[in-house]
């Protein structure tokens, strides 16, 4: 394993310092179901029970409170499909800095009106995450503000790797972890904590076939583009841009990437639903998709399944699963 870039250990312990007056610790529990039905013993990190839905509030928070006074006079710009957009829209009613949110035209109508009844400075503009992104970006510089990534920011990352810190304080043993990708910064922080913390655990990395971007990534040696269609998993949707630096560090402390693919995921949500009483979205669902389709080829092993969020509208819950939210 490479020397890190950064002493994350610390990095990450300072985060958690800075936010968990304001987050909340999610649950780790065991799932008997799952366990059951893979023949080894599986815990879930639930963090679709986090403030806002998602795990994305912790990045977003130590992002805020990481910033110069006069930036935070200033006020940010973000982009998101949603999860970041709730997250850094209730950050910042936290913190009393002005944001200005731009969402592409494919983001999801539940999160869309979650986001404006807070209050936020949203424009919806562009026909994807990545084009949201660069118009933000355009408007970031144009005003002198703060542009916060989804993902492609070391606070963002430190914020989101206190997932693996409570990980680690809240189970004695765990073999691997089982984490949603879409840009990577949710798993770029987890593992580079645990590789530290505990090196003998697997950091595994999970894409919907549909969009699996770091997979291809990663077997190329570097960032490519790659035919993506639509997703049950719509926050994981999008590519890693170009300089990211959650790629190098995907590269360097995940253990590998499973691609499940669209049936998969949608039997993984309603597994949850039927078996657990909770309703994740799409991209949640991919850790249960991944391991359901490993049942019986883990004997010992003890997994854990981050399921990154339930922000996911009834009518689309119904249309997928069959099921009633």
């Amino acid at each position: 394993m490479p020397e890190p870039p950064v002493d994350f250990v610390a990095r990450i312990r300072e985060a958690y310092e800075r936010i968990k007056g304001d987050i909340r610790r999610t649950p780790v529990e065991r799932s008997e179901a799952l366990s059951r039905e893979i023949g080894g013993e599986v815990h879930v990190k639930w963090e679709c029970d986090q403030t806002t839905g998602s795990f994305k509030l912790r990045g977003a928070l130590n992002k805020l409170r990481s910033l110069s006074p006069g930036d935070r006079a200033k006020g940010v710009v973000s982009a998101s499909t949603g999860n970041h957009g709730l997250a850094i829209s209730h950050a910042s009613r936290l913190e009393g800095i002005g944001l200005k949110l731009f969402l592409p035209e494919t983001v999801a109508e539940v999160k869309k009106k979650r986001i404006e009844a807070l209050g936020v400075d949203v424009e919806v503009r562009g026909a994807s995450c990545d084009r949201a992104e660069a118009i933000a970006r355009d408007f970031a510089g144009r005003t002198g503000r703060v542009f916060v990534s989804p993902y492609n920011d070391w606070d963002i990352v430190f914020g989101a790797g206190t997932v693996g810190l409570e990980l680690d304080e809240d189970l004695p043993r765990f073999d691997d972890v089982f984490v949603p990708v879409g840009g990577g910064g949710l798993i770029a922080g987890i593992a580079a904590y645990l590789k530290v913390v505990r090196p003998g655990v697997r950091v595994l990395g999970v894409e919907p076939e549909s969009s699996a971007f770091l997979a291809a990534s990663l077997a190329a040696g570097r960032l490519v583009e790659i035919d993506e269609r639509e997703s049950i998993a719509d926050a994981v949707a999008g590519a890693i841009e170009p300089g990211a630096i959650t790629f190098p560090l995907c590269r360097d402390y995940v253990d590998g990437i499973e691609i499940v693919p669209e049936a998969a995921i949608a039997r993984a949500m309603a597994f949850v639903r039927e078996r657990h009483g909770r309703v994740i979205e799409g991209a949640a669902a991919l850790p249960f998709a991944a391991l359901l389709l490993s049942a019986g080829r883990r004997p010992g092993r003890v997994a854990v399944a981050v399921a990154s969020g339930g922000n996911i509208g009834a009518g689309r819950f119904r249309a997928v699963t069959g099921l009633e939210p």
